[in-house]
């Protein structure tokens, strides 16, 4: 592939997460949800000034490089009122987003799109490029425990984000995009044996067409930014690939180690029963900054930072800032 240029410094705005924890300690480079929320003009602590925590996930991630700096909304949480409640508290300046990336075809992702692509036309009518896989549209289920399937609200339709203020951009391809800051995969490769998908996952074709197994969502992506002096920071929303993967892959493509993963994990529910087989993976590849967040579970969490060296795990929660800066 074409490499994509080395940045000097980087920023990650969790914007949307399951989590909402301003009290824990956090390593270096990281500030927490209170900070940012005085850092953004609110004159007292209150809860009305608090972000909303929620299922999903969204990261407004910004690479600069020398003068040019070039941002990016990787998906946009569940719902609207999500995005339009934390947005305002953070003062992320979404106006200043220069395209949107959908990491794959799930509501907690992608429900509220149309909100954040609202926020950022605002009163200019701006428009910028929606990177989207074409099998994102496809009616998805999940197995109830006790039989039958549970239907997944279908994501917005791209004419919804076209009227949105989207340019949507309907592609199976990589991508480097934003003055080649940004780097979007294609199909990640399946490596490993232990990481078989979202299991029970089904989806079907159209309304009257039958359900079919779908463990693997092959339509997932990841985003990459290489930090110079550093490497590949990754952002998995989900890793339903399975998180190795997506380090494995990176690496791959980048030739060099992967500096960084965030994002969701995806090592709750049926998938509690890798954590250990993931964790070992993990430290062999001796990943020097992990960020789980969302799908990735407590028992995950835990047995990721008692494996790892001190400092290296920080747990994203919604309303956090880390930053990554260049290395000499």
């Amino acid at each position: 592939m074409n490499q994509p240029v080395a940045v000097d410094h980087l920023t990650i705005d969790v914007l949307i997460d399951n989590r909402s924890d301003a009290l824990s300690s956090v390593g270096a480079g990281v500030t927490g949800e209170w900070q940012r929320a005085h850092d953004a003009g609110q004159s007292e602590l209150s809860g009305d000034g608090h972000c909303c925590a929620n299922h999903g996930l969204s990261l407004v991630i910004t690479a600069r490089r020398g003068d040019q700096t070039r941002r990016v909304l990787f998906d946009a949480g569940p719902a609207a009122a999500s995005i339009d409640y934390n947005a305002t508290r953070l003062d992320l300046g979404l106006p200043e987003t220069d395209a949107v990336v959908l990491s794959h075809g799930h509501w907690d992702h992608a429900g509220g799109l149309p909100a954040a692509l609202n926020q950022i036309r605002g009163a200019t009518d701006k428009r910028v490029p929606v990177y989207c896989h074409p099998e994102m549209w496809h009616q998805r289920a999940l197995p109830l425990p006790g039989g039958g399937l549970f239907p997944i609200q279908p994501i917005p339709t791209a004419e919804q984000l076209a009227d949105a203020g989207g340019d949507v951009v309907i592609t199976t391809d990589e991508q480097i995009i934003l003055d080649d800051m940004f780097y979007i995969s294609d199909e990640i490769a399946r490596r490993t044996s232990y990481e078989v998908g979202f299991p029970g996952h089904m989806r079907r074709r159209g309304d009257t067409e039958p359900w079919e197994p779908d463990p693997q969502l092959l339509d997932e992506r990841y985003l990459a930014v290489d930090v110079a002096g550093q490497g590949p920071v990754v952002f998995s929303a989900c890793s339903h690939a399975g998180i190795v993967n997506v380090q494995r892959d990176a690496a791959e493509r980048f030739g060099r180690p992967v500096h960084a993963l965030c994002g969701g994990f995806h090592l709750s529910g049926g998938n509690e029963k890798i954590i250990d087989a993931t964790v070992a993976d993990l430290v062999s590849a001796d990943v020097a900054v992990l960020l789980p967040g969302h799908c990735t579970g407590w028992r995950a969490v835990a047995a990721i930072d008692a494996a790892m060296p001190a400092g290296r795990v920080t747990p994203i929660a919604v309303g956090m800032r880390i930053e990554v800066a260049a290395k000499k």
